[in-house]
C-alpha cells in the first residue's frame, strides 16, 4: 500500500529533470498521474517509464501558457482518474538579463510561465476540488488534497540578473499563502517549495561555452559559469548542489497524508542556504 494509493496527481514540467523526479516519486507511492511537458518525446518517455512499473499515467503535451491548457489539463485529470488530489506547479525556465537589458519579451515571457500559468491551473482546478470536497462533507467524510506551488530562492532572496524570474518566484508565494487561506475550507493544503541550487540540464552545463536550449522557438542560454558554482558550493551549507531526486523528495512528502496539518508555508530547499 502506497501512501497516495487512488490519488490523481498533477504535475507541469514533469518530461525532464525535477518534475519527472516528481512523477516518479508521487506514482511509486500509488499516485496516478497526469504530466505535462513541451515536449512530447520526453512526456511520453516518462509515462511509459511509470506504466512499466505498474502505474497509470497520461501525457498531456504543450505549454502551460497556452490558451485553454489549465481546462485541458485539469479536465484530463477529471476524465481519466475521476477527479482532482493533488497539483504541483513545477514547469520552468529562466531567461536572465540585468534590468536595463531585459525585454518585455522576457519579462512577460517568465511572469506568465511561473505565476499566471500555476494561476490559471489552480483557477481550473476549483470548481472541481469545491465539488468533492461538498460532497465528501455531506457524507461525513474528510479528504485532504495537496497544493505545492515550486517557488526559489531567487524569489525568497533576489537573484542578479533575475528580476522577471525572481519577481515571479515571490509572486508563487504569495498566491500559495493566500490559496491556502481559501482553500483551508475544502481542506486542501497549499504549500510552496523554493528550491536553491539543483543540478539539472539548465545547470550543469558551463557557462560562457554556448550551451542553449530551444524553448518555444526562443534559443535560451543555459548554465552557471564555474566560478559562481565554485562560490555557490562554499556558499551551500551542505557544500553541494541537489539532486533532482532530492528536490522532488521536499515537494512528494508534502502529499503525504503525515502532512495533513501543514499549509500556507514555505519550505526551502538549499542544502541550508539563505541568500
Amino acid at each position: 500500500m502506497g501512501k497516495l494509493d487512488g490519488k490523481s496527481a498533477l504535475v507541469t514540467g514533469a518530461g525532464r529533470g525535477i518534475g519527472r523526479a516528481i512523477a516518479l516519486q508521487l506514482s511509486a507511492e500509488g499516485a496516478r498521474i497526469v504530466l505535462n511537458d513541451l515536449d512530447a518525446e520526453p512526456a511520453n518517455e516518462v509515462v511509459e517509464e511509470i506504466q512499466k512499473n505498474g502505474g497509470e499515467a497520461v501525457a498531456v503535451v504543450g505549454s502551460v501558457t497556452a490558451d485553454g491548457f489549465a481546462d485541458r489539463f485539469v479536465q484530463t485529470a477529471v476524465d481519466q482518474f475521476g477527479g482532482v488530489d493533488i497539483i504541483i506547479n513545477n514547469a520552468g525556465y529562466t531567461w536572465d538579463a540585468v534590468i536595463q537589458k531585459m525585454t518585455d519579451e522576457q519579462w512577460h515571457a517568465i511572469v506568465d510561465l511561473h505565476l499566471k500559468a500555476p494561476f490559471d491551473i489552480l483557477r481550473a482546478a476549483q470548481p472541481v476540488i469545491s465539488a468533492a470536497a461538498k460532497q465528501e462533507k455531506a457524507e461525513g467524510r474528510i479528504v485532504h488534497r495537496k497544493v505545492v506551488n515550486i517557488s526559489s530562492v531567487a524569489g525568497v532572496f533576489g537573484n542578479v540578473g533575475q528580476a522577471n524570474y525572481s519577481a515571479a518566484k515571490a509572486g508563487v508565494v504569495g498566491l500559495t499563502k493566500s490559496l491556502a487561506k481559501e482553500w483551508g475550507r475544502y481542506n486542501v493544503n497549499v504549500n510552496c517549495v523554493a528550491f536553491g541550487f539543483i543540478l539539472t540540464r539548465l545547470t550543469e552545463a558551463p557557462a560562457g561555452e554556448g550551451a542553449t536550449v530551444e524553448v518555444e522557438g526562443r534559443e535560451i542560454k543555459v548554465g552557471v559559469n564555474p566560478q559562481v558554482l565554485e562560490a555557490l558550493k562554499t556558499a551551500i551549507p551542505l557544500g553541494r548542489p541537489g539532486t533532482p531526486e532530492e528536490a522532488a523528495g521536499s515537494v512528494v512528502m508534502l502529499t503525504y497524508p503525515e502532512a495533513d496539518y501543514v499549509s500556507g508555508q514555505l519550505l526551502v530547499t538549499g542544502g541550508g542556504f539563505e541568500g
